[in-house]
Formats: structure tokens, C-alpha cells, sequence
């Protein structure tokens, strides 16, 4: 085997190798997270720097990629046939294999090798790797792309300002790193998680709920007026503790008196006994804290970011007349995310207001 057919094959092993590098790192960019390599630069990794510098600009580092790509395939192309009919030269002359065919086998077979070559190891390989390992793929490759960019930039430039204004008359914009996705692209991307077990159930539930929080209102969660245990403004104490006593909940609505319809606040139970505990000689009234009034039609996200605010922990819903048409509380609110939420005053079931 003569030097030009070593030197051939080494030069064809070497842009095999060039055209998985520059595929390796085009797949990469495409799927590393950008928030993880933030992340990675706050822990103080230098190589995440120079990444997040190529995958910043895509659109620039991708034509990199395919620049690359292009250049070692027509080199790939040019090496093999020549370099398949050296080796291939010696056999045809044996078997007095006439000049035209050989030059066809040779072509065929060249075409063959390389191709299978240049798209298992160059391509598919590469691909596989770099959308399984995008991270590490990522930072191992950013710096050689990040130089090679800077190196072909005259020529990458041309390139992009000419694929710019090409896409530009059909109104496309360049793209971006990251895409947002619409609600029900993350709820596809949710679901295929919790099938490929990156998520379990109760993550799934959790989730699910999120996305159907901001369609909800509070018409829907409200505990009805008619289920709502309330106290009476002006009642003796004993006849609150009587109360108390029954249903043992923490916050109770207390209603103007002789009028049940009309709430003017409530009382948090372990405050009040706290105080009577404590000795303290306080009326009832003083323990009266004031209730927000929300109209039945709040999307609960409002009203649990209101009640968060305001920090309060029940509020009076309300209809379109303005009257008391039930009560929320911040417990009914977040069990919408993540579900049912039973403390030691439930052991009853009981089907009061539950604070």
C-alpha cells in the first residue's frame, strides 16, 4: 500500500471524525437547556461559559455546523473514489477487469463505503450521543465550535446574511434558543414524563391540577351557604364553646346577629381560647377579625394570590346580587393543587366549614 493511499485514508478517517464532531455539536446546542447551563456557570464551571456563548447564538453557530458539515462531505467525496481505486487498482488489473467497469466499481463501491461510513459514524452516531449526553456534549464541544466560528466568520456571515434575506421574503424570523411552548405542548411534555418515569403519580396529579387552576372559579370550590356553621355576633361565650365543641374548627363566620345571611367577620378559635387561657378579660367582639367578600366568579389564582396579600384565610363568596352565596378558605384553594387535606379535626367527616 503506497503513502498516498495511507495518507487518503487518514484523511478520510479525520473528516469522518470532523463531520460527527460538527453534528455532535449542532444536536447538542439544539438540546442542551439553557438554565442549566446558568446553573452550571454559577457553580463556577468555565467551560459552561463558552457554551452558553455558542448556544446564545444559534442561529450563527448552527450555520457553523452546517458549514462544517458541508465542507468535510464534499472533501469525503473527493478522497473516496480516488483513494478506492488505488486499493482496488491491483484487483482489477488480475482479473483483466476492463477500464470502464473498473472506473464504475470503483465509484460504486467507493460511494458505498464512504456513505455508510460517513452516515453511522459521522452522523447517526454522533446525533445519538449528543441528544442523550446534550449537557456534556455540550460543554465538550462549545470551545472548538466557539473557534471555528470565529475562524469561518467571513464566510458564516455571507452565509447567514443570505439565508436571512431568503427567509425574510417569506416573513420567518431567525430562530431562537428556546421556544415557548403552549399550555398543551406541556401537558404533552408532562404526560410523557410520567410514562417514561421521570415523574410519578402524585407529581402527574400535581401538575395537572396547576394547569386547570387558572380555568377554575370560585363557584366551584365554595363551600354553599347552606353547609356553613357559623356563630352570632352578641352570643354569650358558652354558647360559642358549645359551638366549638360540636364541630371543632379552627375559624368560624360570625354572623351579624338575627340576620344568618350577613357575615361581618370571624373568629379564629385557638386565638380566642388562647386569650380566655391567658386570663385575659376580653369580649367576644374583640376577637372578631374582618372577612374579605369575593364574588363567586374570581378565578381562585386571584383569589388565592388576594388572600395571600391581605393574609387572611377565609373569605365570603358571593353572587351577582351581592348576598353571601358561600365561603372559601385558603385550605379549599390549595387542595385544588394538592388534593385533600385532612388534619385531626376531620376524624368526623364532618361537613362544615373546615379552617
Amino acid at each position: 500500500m503506497d503513502g498516498i493511499i495511507v495518507l487518503n485514508l487518514f484523511l478520510v478517517a479525520v473528516f469522518i471524525g470532523l463531520t460527527a464532531f460538527f453534528v455532535g455539536a449542532e444536536f447538542a446546542i439544539l438540546k442542551v437547556r439553557m438554565s442549566r447551563i446558568d446553573q452550571l456557570i454559577a457553580e463556577g464551571n468555565k467551560k459552561a461559559v463558552k457554551a452558553k456563548k455558542v448556544a446564545h447564538e444559534l442561529d450563527y453557530y448552527l450555520s457553523a455546523c452546517q458549514l462544517g458539515i458541508t465542507i468535510t462531505a464534499l472533501v469525503l467525496g473527493a478522497l473516496g473514489e480516488p483513494t478506492v481505486e488505488r486499493m482496488l487498482h491491483p484487483l482489477f488489473e488480475r482479473f483483466d477487469v476492463p477500464a470502464a467497469i473498473a472506473t464504475v466499481l470503483s465509484y460504486v463501491i467507493a460511494l458505498s463505503i464512504i456513505t455508510f461510513l460517513h452516515v453511522v459514524i459521522g452522523e447517526l452516531a454522533p446525533k445519538t450521543l449528543a441528544i442523550q449526553f446534550a449537557e456534556k456534549m455540550t460543554l465538550l464541544l462549545a470551545s472548538p465550535l466557539y473557534w471555528f466560528g470565529k475562524i469561518m466568520y467571513p464566510f458564516i456571515y455571507a452565509l447567514n446574511g443570505a439565508s436571512r434575506l431568503l427567509l425574510r421574503i417569506f416573513g420567518v424570523k431567525p430562530a431562537g434558543h428556546e421556544t415557548v411552548h403552549s399550555e398543551e405542548e406541556l401537558k404533552w411534555i408532562v404526560d410523557q414524563s410520567y410514562e417514561s418515569g421521570e415523574i410519578n403519580q402524585t407529581e402527574l396529579d400535581y401538575l395537572k391540577n396547576i394547569f386547570a387552576f387558572d380555568e377554575r372559579t370560585l363557584q366551584e370550590i365554595m363551600i354553599p351557604r347552606e353547609r356553613i356553621i357559623t356563630v352570632e355576633q352578641g352570643w354569650p361565650l358558652a354558647k360559642i364553646i358549645e359551638v366549638l365543641g360540636e364541630y371543632d374548627y379552627t375559624r368560624y363566620p360570625v354572623a351579624e346577629a338575627g340576620n344568618a345571611d350577613r357575615f361581618i367577620g370571624f373568629i379564629n378559635t385557638k386565638e380566642m381560647l388562647t386569650g380566655i387561657a391567658a386570663g385575659r378579660d376580653c369580649a367576644v367582639h374583640e376577637f372578631i377579625h374582618e372577612m374579605p367578600r369575593l364574588s363567586e366568579s374570581s378565578s381562585i389564582k386571584d383569589v388565592l394570590i388576594k388572600m395571600q396579600q391581605s393574609r387572611v384565610h377565609m373569605a365570603i363568596v358571593t353572587n351577582e346580587s351581592g348576598a353571601a352565596a358561600g365561603l372559601v378558605t385558603m385550605e379549599d384553594i390549595l387542595e385544588e393543587i394538592v388534593g385533600d387535606i385532612r388534619d385531626e379535626s376531620d376524624r368526623n367527616e364532618l361537613q362544615g366549614v373546615q379552617a
